[in-house]
């Protein structure tokens, strides 16, 4: 009787899946994005140990918006809504009219915020966005008016000159624990 040959079971070579592997590890690494959440671009101002400049501002160019605990809007002491918070920033920022009540003009305008440690984060979201939009709506408008074109697709310089017509000056003060009391 022949001795039947026992048959080998053939081997796969896995000594190169492990650099495989690796290099599709290191490609989807660098080849995918991670979203991140970009929340509110504030820019704080540098720090200082020097105590900051006293200056006398008049009143009539403050817009002063408060929010309670209740998520309530108090703005130059008169009950407001969110809705209405944007065009009464524009018409107190360029004041065509030119009240007495009213800023002086754009670029001495300061809207100043304080809102209560119990307000919620939406409604304070909310009415940030309300007066960031106001003045990107001013700013457009001013674009049209000056240039015909969307203050997006100005020039740099543009850009700046209407900024300095302009300025976003946004005061928040330090919360207050009303809403705890």
């Amino acid at each position: 009787m022949a001795k039947k040959k026992q048959r080998e079971t053939p081997e796969v070579n896995a000594g190169s899946m492990a650099d495989i592997a690796f290099l599709l590890l290191i490609f989807f690494l660098v080849t995918t994005t991670i979203d991140v959440d970009k929340g509110v671009l504030v820019q704080l101002p540098p720090w200082s140990n020097e105590p900051p400049e006293v200056s006398k501002m008049k009143t009539r160019n403050v817009y002063s918006v408060l929010v309670n605990a209740q998520d309530q809007l108090l703005v130059r002491g008169e009950p407001a809504t969110v809705r209405t918070l944007r065009e009464n920033a524009k018409e107190f920022i360029m004041n065509p009219k030119r009240l007495e009540n009213m800023s002086e003009s754009p670029n001495k305008a300061i809207i100043s915020i304080k809102n209560d440690r119990g307000t919620s984060y939406k409604t304070y979201l909310e009415v940030y966005n309300e007066i960031k939009a106001a003045y990107n709506e001013l700013r457009e408008e001013r674009s049209q008016k000056l240039y015909g074109r969307s203050y997006e697709f100005l020039e740099k310089d543009k850009r700046k000159k209407i900024r300095t017509e302009i300025p976003l000056v946004i005061s928040e003060a330090e919360p207050s624990d009303f809403g705890n009391e």
